[in-house]
């Protein structure tokens, strides 16, 4: 019995050592990746470039069609063991022309810094004029009828809520106006809707982003307006309700056209058909250069790959970097991709999308299993020197989200997310309003944990 006692305790005591040995392996490899990513720029030339010489990549544009190139250009550079295309078909809507919007008051004309709201139509050359009838809430939408709406335009005048703590929760609050207001309106016989920007920040920008029509209602033009001038308006429309609103949008749709998801990858050496995917989203609004909305989750993802190839790492499963293609109107990159995942009967066992903003991260959310969430969990303490302390089961993210039936973890890279509305789908989204040494920790975070899932599995 003492006899088995001492190699069962000899045992043990190999396993501790070897234990205490892989974390320290393991916690010497990401501190490698940390240090690797905060010293480098190249990434951040990588968003430099692809704002400042694309800027805003707007579905079925040529800026778009121009970051597919350069994202793939950047890929081969890297000599990957597989760059490639994937095709799909996308709308192709143009803003056209400056909008252009005032209203005649009795002390004179006031202008009024707007813009068309995605898929929107136009107004015409002529623009449009109607009387302006605010509302808040869907309710007061109601009740005021058809006698009280028809042939006005609609000012949906909602402000986020402030109250949460993640200014998702704001943005959530409000963005339903945008998304809706139109079809809505058009029920009661409006003519157009102004609807105030879906941002906690207070500020003149006005935001755009898509809105849903409804093909048996008349399709009616939509424009953003930003917080302050929604604000100004209100103002206006108590000293006079029957202030007369002008707006002129010259934003169309032609048919749709060729596009592409971008795709690379590091093949895995012991397990090369199980994917890990890590993503975000090529096309962006066109107001400004798309950088936190998401470039910097382009530059992050195929960080991600670089930082592997830079330290030496050769994983056993398939690392996969993917720049979906329209996200922001009909996330039909996302589908396309999943589609194809499901026809290949390809094997993922995650995909980490970012598209937060490249600002200082603090942990992941997960939308997976009981048991794949508390395999993910068993990684915090690898993370945790670097304040990645929020690991939580949650949402993931708009293109990763289509792999749901594939039975892959899906994780989205959470981070702190106070200014991120400051700037999404605002002429504010630019490369200067990005931080260098915070997109990176994002990039090295996500290194880190894909890392982890590649060795000891889920």
């Amino acid at each position: 019995m003492i006899k088995y006692f001492k190699y069962f305790l000899a045992s043990i005591l190999i396993l501790t050592g070897f234990n205490a040995y892989s974390q320290d392996v393991d916690s010497a490899v990401i501190r490698n990746l940390y240090s690797e990513a905060l010293t480098s720029n190249i990434s951040y030339e990588n968003l430099r470039e692809l704002c400042k010489n694309i800027g805003g990549r707007l579905t079925g544009s040529k800026h778009a069609n121009d970051a597919i190139k350069f994202i793939e250009g950047k890929l081969k550079g890297m000599n990957l063991d597989n760059v490639y295309l994937q095709e799909l078909k996308v709308r192709n809507w143009e803003r056209g022309e400056k909008e252009v919007a005032n209203a005649m008051t009795k002390k004179g004309r006031v202008n009024f810094n707007v813009c068309a709201l995605g898929i929107s139509v136009g107004t015409g050359d002529k623009g449009l004029t109607g009387k302006v009838i605010e509302v808040k809430s869907w309710e007061e939408l109601k009740n005021l009828g058809k006698e009280n709406i028809e042939g006005r335009i609609v000012f949906f005048s909602r402000a986020a809520d402030q109250k949460g703590y993640t200014t998702g929760y704001g943005y959530g609050s409000s963005v339903d106006q945008r998304v809706k207001g139109a079809v809505e309106s058009a029920r009661y016989g409006a003519i157009g809707v102004i609807v105030r920007s879906a941002t906690v920040a207070y500020d003149g920008y006005p935001h755009t982003g898509v809105m849903r029509y409804n093909d048996s209602l008349t399709k009616i033009p939509a424009i953003g307006i930003s917080t302050k001038e929604s604000d100004i308006l209100s103002g206006l429309l108590k000293e006079d309700k029957d202030l007369e609103f002008y707006f002129r949008t010259t934003c169309h749709q032609d048919a749709d056209v060729e596009s592409f998801n971008v795709i690379g990858e590091i093949k895995g050496s012991e397990f090369p058909e199980e994917v890990i995917v890590v993503g975000g989203h090529v096309d962006s609004w066109d107001l400004g250069e798309g950088a936190h909305d998401d470039g910097t989750g382009i530059v992050q993802s195929m960080e991600v790959l670089r930082l592997f190839q830079s330290i030496g790492i050769k994983p056993k499963h398939t690392i996969r970097f993917v720049g979906f293609m329209d996200e922001e109107i009909d996330q039909k990159g996302g589908r396309k991709y999943a589609d194809a995942v499901k026809n290949k009967n390809e094997k993922h066992l995650a995909a980490i999308e970012s598209d937060g903003g490249g600002f200082t991260p603090h942990g992941f959310s997960f939308e997976a299993s009981d048991a794949q969430i508390e395999k993910l969990k068993s990684f915090q303490k690898y993370l945790e020197p670097y304040w990645m302390h929020l690991f939580v089961k949650g949402g993931s993210g708009v293109d990763v989200g289509f792999l749901k039936e594939s039975g892959a973890a899906l994780i989205g890279l959470i981070v702190d997310s106070q200014r991120y509305f400051d700037y999404h789908h605002s002429a504010n989204d630019v490369f200067e309003n990005v931080n260098r040494r915070e997109m990176q920790l994002g990039s090295a975070s996500m290194a880190a944990l894909i890392y982890l899932i590649d060795k000891y599995g889920i």
